[in-house]
């Protein structure tokens, strides 16, 4: 699980990676940080703010910053942003409504300073809704293909069982290697 990520991505004793992890309220967030701190899913309620996780294995510290993603609190993204090592952003797959609205929030974060070249994994989440859009589709719609300024990857998962989420964690792994390199 997250521990074989964890171990992966382990370097000097003091190494901290800071993740950001954000998208529209509802799409699943809170639910996905949880699965990733092998904490219970069964009861999660909408964030007010932000939660931060900080997981500690051998050493590592990966600090990952949940921020609630209400229309209200989206403008204050962008002061969570320095210093960010790597971006999640969560869609909610079955929400089709709102695709135009999570694309457009995602397109305006990666033109952000401060993310210039930091990796995106984006989790096409609520896979095992039947309503759920599959990932080729979400990343045309995202108009992912024309992010040439960074490594990125949509990986389809399920927050709720965690199917793929660690699929997700695997080629985050693998960008930090990478970067050490």
């Amino acid at each position: 699980g997250l521990l074989s990520v964890i171990q992966r991505l382990k370097g000097s004793p003091e190494q901290e990676l800071r993740i950001v992890l954000l998208g529209l309220d509802n799409a699943g967030k809170t639910t996905l940080l949880k699965r990733l701190a092998s904490e219970e899913v069964s009861t999660v309620t909408p964030t007010q703010g932000f939660n931060i996780k900080s997981i500690h294995s051998h050493g590592f510290k990966l600090n990952v910053w949940d921020i609630g993603g209400q229309r209200s609190i989206r403008p204050y993204w962008r002061k969570y942003l320095g210093s960010t090592d790597l971006l999640i952003y969560v869609i909610d797959s079955a929400d089709q409504k709102r695709f135009e609205e999570t694309g457009q929030e995602l397109a305006e974060l990666t033109e952000e300073e401060s993310l210039t070249g930091v990796p995106l994994l984006v989790f096409a989440n609520k896979q095992d809704l039947v309503t759920a859009a599959p990932t080729a589709e979400i990343a045309e719609g995202l108009s992912l293909h024309t992010y040439r300024d960074r490594e990125w990857q949509i990986q389809a998962c399920s927050a709720l069982s965690g199917e793929g989420v660690q699929d997700g964690m695997s080629w985050i792994s693998s960008q930090i290697m990478n970067r050490k390199k």
